[in-house]
């Protein structure tokens, strides 16, 4: 009997696994390993995997299961870049350290696609993403960010479609125009999760589930992390619980603070009606503050999302919150039946950087702001490649300074939320 914790979210990606998703043992036991890594999502299984293959002794603890937070149910889209975007990496770094985490970005692109055949696994991989404006007074950004990606960043393979040819990619009358990148694309998250464990764990790595670390402390002889029923000794200690940290480390959950996301299925739609909806069947985000987006399944459903909350909630009624949005952006798909519908939280940092560090040999991996998929790769490759000997990339990240949310944890929430409100106002003009 799992505990309630423990159980997967009944999102699409849970309720249509091909299998049973794998259950793995709780932590009974104390263990010495070389590294420790606290939180079995993307952040914490791509570090894992990359030390596992390099030989070293890799033990993950994970509180609930494998991909159980927004590893495993986001919205799927793997998107060149950050939520940031560029000009706050260029602030911080200078061009020539955001350009070095830029190239990072392109190898994430590329790694993304090659990792599962290179494990042996499948994550439904589709090439193709749509950068969409909604509105026409944001049509020039489109047009900039182009012309920026290829002169400044060498990123010359972005297509603009202006919004004659839209009805070929989109069929709503909602979207303006769009840029067209082939290098991002589309997948199955929990997959990818679930790929990446197993992977893991046939490099010779260990990951416990229902696992829920108490405390941990540094000693001279390293780290030390306490569960119900176990202890883990480690050389090196690996922080990978995002929204998550709560009271596991003060320091970091101050930087924090999570976001409520939440997205809907539709049933499986007929094949002709969904290849209608997107023909080229790219996922699709918009650029208004608050961004819609949404994609093809490979089973013919829209996954559609877009809505967050700053006050900690989720709405009762996910797929009531959604229809209307999803309705504006499809017509004709009024009154569709949403099978799905689930949410969950992100971590979003005060500037929408990535705060990826070191102190000691205690490493971060955090603030990925919703924007996960591909920054999460380029990130355990900075703090893998560290802990193997090469701090490069992990420098540069360090050079981004994230600070914590202003009123501490009583104000944080609002003072966000009084923020974003502002937003999703312009969004509206």
């Amino acid at each position: 009997m799992f505990h309630q914790s423990a159980q997967h979210v009944a999102s699409y990606y849970a309720g249509t696994y091909a299998a049973p998703i794998p259950l793995r043992p709780t932590l009974e036991q104390r263990l010495d390993t070389d590294v420790l890594i606290i939180g079995a999502g993307f952040s914490g299984l791509q570090t894992a995997l990359r030390l596992a293959s390099a030989g070293r002794r890799v033990t993950v603890l994970e509180a609930s299961r494998v991909a159980w937070a927004a590893s495993g149910r986001n919205g799927g889209q793997a998107l060149p870049g950050w939520s940031c975007d560029m000009q706050p990496l260029e602030n911080a770094l200078g061009f020539a350290g955001a350009s070095q985490l830029w190239d990072s970005m392109r190898w994430a692109a590329r790694e993304i696609r090659e990792l599962p055949e290179r494990h042996g696994f499948d994550i439904d991989y589709r090439a193709g993403s749509l950068w969409t404006a909604v509105k026409p007074r944001r049509v020039a950004l489109l047009q900039q960010a182009l012309d920026e990606a290829a002169d400044k960043w060498g990123h010359d393979r972005l297509r603009f479609i202006p919004r004659a040819e839209m009805p070929e990619w989109i069929a709503s009358e909602r979207y303006c125009a769009a840029l067209y990148d082939p290098d991002a694309g589309h997948l199955n998250p929990l997959k990818l999760a679930q790929g990446l464990a197993a992977a893991i764990e046939r490099a010779g790595g260990r990951i416990f589930e229902q696992s829920r670390v108490l405390e941990y402390r540094e000693t001279p002889a390293g780290y030390v992390a306490r569960t119900d029923q176990g202890e883990v000794r480690a050389d090196v200690l690996v922080l990978a619980c995002n929204s998550y940290i709560d009271r596991l480390d003060r320091e970091l959950s101050k930087r924090l603070l999570p976001v409520g996301t939440y997205q809907v299925a539709t049933a499986p739609l007929e094949p002709d009606l969904a290849r209608s909806l997107l023909p080229r069947n790219s996922c699709v985000i918009d650029n208004q503050f608050v961004p819609d987006y949404f994609r093809l399944s490979p089973d013919h459903r829209l996954l559609f999302g877009g809505g967050c909350t700053y006050l900690g909630g989720i709405p009762k009624d996910i797929a009531a919150a959604t229809r209307p949005q999803l309705e504006r952006a499809f017509p004709q798909l009024r009154g569709v039946k949403l099978e799905f519908a689930w949410g969950g939280h992100i971590d979003i940092s005060i500037r929408r950087t990535p705060d990826i560090g070191r102190k000691n040999q205690r490493y971060w991996l955090q603030g990925f702001s919703g924007h996960g998929v591909l920054p999460t790769l380029a990130g355990a490759r900075a703090v893998a490649d560290a802990i193997l000997g090469d701090d490069r990339l992990l420098t540069l990240y360090q050079g981004i300074r994230n600070a914590g949310f202003p009123g501490g944890q009583l104000l944080a929430a609002p003072l966000e939320a009084i923020g974003k409100a502002w937003y999703r106002l312009r969004d509206t003009v």
